[in-house]
């Protein structure tokens, strides 16, 4: 099962790429820069950007490390990759790499960082075990999920839609995950500590997200929401638009809570 939730995810990022870089100026970028903002690569260090997706926070990074400097791109989509070496062609120390991260081979990297990839690892724990072995001891590790319920009347809404536009049942609720128990600020710091991690802080950033219409389905497009079209064909896709919008305008949703986590800390000593 997870092997197949993990297929699925592939699918719909290497789907959602270019509308993910378009998305990426209203959320992505934003989120990207506060968590390189925290993690704070120097001149010269050696970065992995784990989940990289289009390279929200890989690209500030490898400018913050400069040429002498490397950051190691991972992501599983290939078509996220393949966008990340366009926008980053004039960054040769950025090595974009299409590969599942928790099989990376690098290691002693002054700064592990990762911006919304973690929850989607088939194992959280276990994947987010493995980036922090990829830090030098004493190396900085900064991961940023999303706080709370965060986005989720998006995929509420979206999933309500297909299920009108394709006259199906609604989604069952989903199963509970580790996200559920680590989602807000303490919780989170907590968990980052149990997995090895001191000095752990986590910084909130509020964030709200103006939801036009464009806006609104770009959420959809530019995100792993994209998945739950992939299988309709563009006259569906078209009424689920239509749908979604509606019951947004009709619930009154104006603005989309964005809000993030940035935990960091610092990588134990070699054993």
């Amino acid at each position: 099962m997870a092997q197949q939730e993990s297929a699925k995810t592939r699918r719909a990022f290497d789907a959602a790429a270019a509308d993910f870089t378009a998305l990426g100026r209203y959320l992505w970028r934003p989120i990207g820069a506060d968590t390189v903002e925290v993690a704070d690569p120097r001149p010269g260090q050696r970065v992995l950007d784990a989940c990289c997706g289009t390279g929200a926070s890989a690209i500030p990074a490898a400018r913050r490390v400069g040429r002498d400097g490397v950051v190691d791109a991972v992501d599983v989509s290939a078509s996220m990759v393949s966008e990340l070496r366009r926008l980053a062609g004039e960054l040769p120390q950025l090595r974009a790499c299409q590969e599942d991260v928790t099989a990376w081979q690098g290691a002693g990297y002054d700064v592990v960082q990762s911006a919304l990839g973690i929850f989607f690892f088939p194992d959280m724990a276990a994947g987010t075990r493995r980036l922090i072995g990829m830090a030098r001891p004493g190396g900085r590790v900064v991961f940023t999920i999303w706080r709370g319920d965060a986005m989720a009347a998006a995929g509420r809404h979206l999933g309500l839609a297909v299920a009108e536009a394709t006259a199906t049942d609604p989604p069952a609720e989903r199963e509970p995950h580790l996200f559920d128990r680590i989602n807000q600020a303490g919780t989170f710091a907590e968990w980052l500590t149990e997995l090895g991690l001191s000095d752990v802080d986590v910084t909130v950033r509020d964030r709200w997200l103006t939801m036009t219409p464009e806006v609104a389905w770009l959420v959809v497009l530019g995100s792993g929401y994209r998945g739950a079209l992939t299988e309709l064909t563009p006259e569906t896709v078209g009424r689920v638009r239509e749908i979604y919008l509606s019951r947004l305008r009709d619930a009154g949703i104006v603005e989309l809570d964005a809000t993030t986590l940035i935990g960091a800390g610092i990588a134990p000593a070699a054993a």
